[in-house]
């Protein structure tokens, strides 16, 4: 079972720095990242795939009809925390729908929050009367949460955050499962009446090749497989990339325009941050910075001036296409203290090494799998021409009921993130990242 149990204590990071005590209190922030706020009721899901096998895992999660309370539950640790900025880095949704995005956005704004699709209540793989054993139900099996599904489809009150915040987008925010451009083929299912169930085998043999073109032509043809009667819900419709960065912006009060959410802004009057897309719009989960971006990063590099700089992304700049030319201009800046990342679920900390010291590579776990935890930061002054970044993980706050069953849901995954060491090692978690 799932327990509290005491806080970690800060392990000292002395990989480009030696130890030094603060003096000064620079920024504090915190990241959100990987929520995954999903419409679990929506006939665009394809939960049975994951009982295939490789590649096909994490279609289904036992938590997934609570992916809104989470994030509520993340908003109000936060605001305990008070930071001066929140970034959000990516993946705030998870299949590109315009009901997901609403309810995320909600979350964050504050205010009144509907979770619900469809027709009144829960309707998914998730009810009691699904006889199928691969689903957990919450009503009729261990460990059991009798109404959870109906609690988890009612209207609640979310504070919002209290801090500016800014986003960073994720595959999943532009891209149907993270993978593919929306269709005409793929908004039809998002908005109709018709739930895929089982893939026949031209489907499947085109899901397994990862042929994302094929995926295409293969649903090009109509629904390819057996289906099954869903309440239709017009919400549900999947947006453009651009029409997600359009309302990315206007909720948190970025500025700029165009397809890309590339921009800078200050975490504080010595502290610059630059957040850069890498999605590749095209489909696929690899990342990827094109060479108009990392013009674009050269420049701001440079107007960052004396400020210390940290750049925010969704997937690790060193897995992208393109990232290893994006790394070396951070290399060549003295002024770099972090990058930081969400998209692998996984908390990690690796020093990059440079002529002028190096700065800190950074990845943080989701609010979707667990340990459903947020990262704060603290970035202190030491002595002439160093810094600390402090950095340590908050639970999501364990007031809100329905994140708590979450947490203990995400934790018996079995395709989640305490199999898969997603918590990293506590040195991964709360740190001190001297520079």
């Amino acid at each position: 079972m799932l327990v509290r149990g005491p806080g970690e204590r800060p392990i000292d990071r002395t990989d480009l720095s030696r130890h030094a005590e603060p003096t000064k209190t620079l920024a504090v922030f915190a990241q959100i990242t990987d929520a995954h706020v999903l419409d679990e009721e929506s006939p665009a899901r394809v939960e049975w795939l994951d009982r295939l096998g490789d590649p096909f895992t994490s279609a289904f999660r036992p938590q997934e009809a609570l992916t809104a309370q989470v994030l509520d539950a993340a908003v109000v640790a936060v605001n305990e925390l008070r930071p001066s900025a929140v970034v959000e880095t990516g993946d705030l949704i998870d299949n590109v729908q315009a009901n997901e995005l609403a309810t995320a956005l909600a979350v964050l704004r504050g205010g009144r929050v509907d979770p619900n699709s469809g027709a009144p209540g829960y309707d998914g793989v998730q009810a009691a009367s699904n006889p199928d054993p691969f689903f957990y139900r919450p009503d009729v099996d261990p460990p059991r949460h009798p109404g959870l599904l109906a609690d988890a489809e009612r209207p609640f009150t979310s504070p919002g955050l209290r801090a500016p915040w800014h986003p960073v987008v994720g595959n999943h925010d532009v891209l149907v499962q993270g993978n593919v451009a929306p269709t005409r083929q793929t908004r039809v299912i998002a908005v109709g009446s018709r739930k895929l169930v089982r893939f026949d085998r031209a489907a499947l043999e085109a899901a397994r090749s990862r042929d994302l073109g094929l995926v295409g032509r293969v649903l090009a043809r109509g629904i390819p497989g057996a289906t099954e009667d869903v309440r239709a819900d017009a919400a549900r419709r999947e947006l453009g990339a651009t029409d997600v960065i359009r309302r990315l912006r206007a909720a948190s009060r970025t500025p700029g325009s165009g397809a890309l959410l590339d921009y800078a802004f200050d975490l504080a009057p010595s502290v610059r941050a630059i957040a850069l897309d890498t999605v590749d719009r095209r489909g696929g989960t690899r990342g990827v910075v094109r060479p108009t971006q990392r013009r674009w990063l050269r420049r701001e590099l440079a107007r960052a001036g004396n400020r210390w700089v940290i750049v925010f992304t969704h997937n690790p700049l060193a897995s992208t296409t393109g990232g290893d030319e994006a790394l070396r201009l951070l290399d060549a800046s003295p002024r770099v203290v972090a990058a930081i990342n969400g998209d692998t679920h996984r908390n990690s900390i690796e020093p990059r090494i440079t002529d002028d010291g190096g700065y800190w590579l950074i990845s943080t776990s989701s609010l979707i799998d667990y340990p459903q935890q947020v990262r704060a930061f603290r970035l202190a002054q030491t002595t002439a021409g160093h810094v600390v970044l402090e950095t340590w993980m908050l639970d999501t706050d364990g007031s809100v009921d329905l994140a708590r069953a979450s947490r203990e849901l995400a934790y018996l995954d079995f395709q989640g993130g305490r199999p898969n060491g997603f918590a990293g090692a506590p040195r991964d978690r709360n740190a001190n990242l001297y520079r």
